[in-house]
């Protein structure tokens, strides 16, 4: 049963799954565009590399389970329960995954998540990417605050945060399991007019 509120929602549904998922440009030649069944074989790859695994514990085995991933993007756009897009440089090569998760049109948040293949690390992609995403988020579809979580043991994803321009809130003890055990988390977040 829908929740009653007293207020009208923040984002109207339909504002996303009513139009195909967009593809957004992003500094330094990349661009965020809906993952095609040809990017199979490199996200796949991505699921090999030691540090993707290791705050990663949802993990595919085989193409085949990659390409189920890949209709339960679409499923999820439709739905506006999240999108998912490949970071691609020039459009082609895959460098890297970024998503909007758990989006709440009633309250305008959602989360970000991200990851980059071991080739592009160090070079901004996923800087680029998560501002190009928060930009298209708050600026045009109106979302009012986004959140991204990540291990404290995980420092390279707090320097993708804070440069992208969210700001830590503090740490949420115990939250996530990691293969090595429960992690600590900090909790990052951007407002519409930060």
């Amino acid at each position: 049963m829908p929740r009653a509120l007293s207020m009208p929602p923040v984002i109207a549904s339909g504002s996303l799954g009513g139009s195909p998922q967009p593809v957004l440009p992003a500094t330094g030649g990349l661009l965020l565009r809906p993952w095609e069944e040809a990017d199979a074989p490199a996200f796949l790859s991505a699921y090999q590399d030691d540090e993707i695994r290791r705050w990663h514990t949802r993990r595919p085995g085989v193409e085949p389970q990659v390409r189920k991933w890949f209709h339960a993007y679409r499923q999820d756009w439709k739905q506006e329960k999240g999108g998912h897009w490949a970071i691609a440089r020039d459009g082609v090569e895959v460098l890297g995954r970024i998503a909007l998760r758990e989006l709440d049109f009633d309250d305008g948040t959602a989360g970000a998540a991200y990851w980059v293949l071991p080739a592009a690390r160090g070079a901004g992609v996923a800087s680029h990417s998560l501002s190009a995403l928060t930009t298209w988020a708050l600026d045009e579809i109106g979302f009012h605050r986004l959140e991204l979580d990540h291990s404290t043991r995980n420092p390279a994803s707090c320097r993708v945060a804070i440069k992208s321009g969210y700001l830590l809130e503090g740490t949420k003890r115990s939250a996530a399991v990691h293969d090595d055990g429960r992690h600590d988390m900090h909790l990052h977040a951007r407002i519409r007019g930060d």
